[in-house]
């Protein structure tokens, strides 16, 4: 592979050109560059397979760079200082990112996954640029990796997440359903603030879609779509607590 490294930092340049020596001495970096406006020549006149996307320029954002892009013919791996918002932007997209420092075995997992998966969309970089420049609203869409292609939904009509083995199946208002090849604990995480609730081991239901908590076989949830969900005896007091705030 053929990649591109962009940077600010010229010593970030530099470790990072490193350390993909280290890990992954089989790629060839054809070009560096500092800056939106440097950057977007060098795309421009190489044509790399990887390219290796700081966020924060000092001319602009890693973003500014892709905008201008005519064509995005080569995969993504963004890096980025630790920052909170950054990550969430970062896992809702569903792309691969690199925190700095960077860790290598993180990086040979990154390159490794380069080589092997789907590229970045224009619909995926959409989702990216929505949620990392609105830090202060909730992301209204995420991405969803699927054993051979990534979707993109709106969270709004997700009506609950069911774990099967090391996937999850999502199940939409519409009645589709989408095998995730990621944990029901991933989609916990990101969509606890999105009126979600782990009810279950196996089960994360979004509330919005919840009719009633009955109490009989067990205690379960009945959704609007008629969907029944088991709810854990640890689950219940927690339960009870968020519906009567609702």
């Amino acid at each position: 592979m053929k990649a591109i490294l962009i940077d600010d930092m010229p010593q970030a340049l530099q470790v990072l050109r490193a350390d993909i020596a280290d890990v992954a001495p089989e790629i060839e970096i054809i070009g560096t560059a500092d800056s939106v406006v440097s950057g977007v020549k060098l795309l421009m006149k190489e044509s790399p397979d990887l390219l290796f996307l700081d966020i924060q320029l000092g001319d602009g954002t890693g973003f500014d760079i892709l905008e201008i892009l005519p064509e995005i013919n080569f995969k993504i791996i963004f890096t980025t200082a630790s920052d909170e918002y950054a990550l969430r932007a970062f896992r809702f997209a569903a792309v691969d990112y690199l925190l700095k420092p960077i860790d290598l075995d993180e990086l040979k997992n990154a390159i490794a996954r380069a080589q092997t998966q789907l590229g970045t969309t224009t619909e995926r970089l959409d989702v990216l640029k929505d949620t990392f420049r609105k830090p202060d609203e909730l992301p209204t869409r995420m991405c969803l990796h699927t054993q051979d292609k990534i979707e993109v939904v709106d969270i709004q009509y997700v009506v609950r997440c069911e774990s099967s083995d090391n996937y999850t199946i999502f199940y939409f208002e519409s009645g589709q359903k989408l095998m995730v090849t990621r944990t029901l604990k991933t989609f916990e995480k990101q969509l606890s603030k999105h009126q979600f609730f782990r009810s279950h081991q196996s089960h994360l239901v979004n509330l919005q879609y919840l009719q009633s908590f009955v109490r009989t076989e067990g205690g379960y949830l009945l959704l609007k779509n008629g969907d029944q969900v088991p709810v854990s005896v640890r689950k219940r007091t927690e339960l009870m607590g968020i519906l009567e705030g609702m």
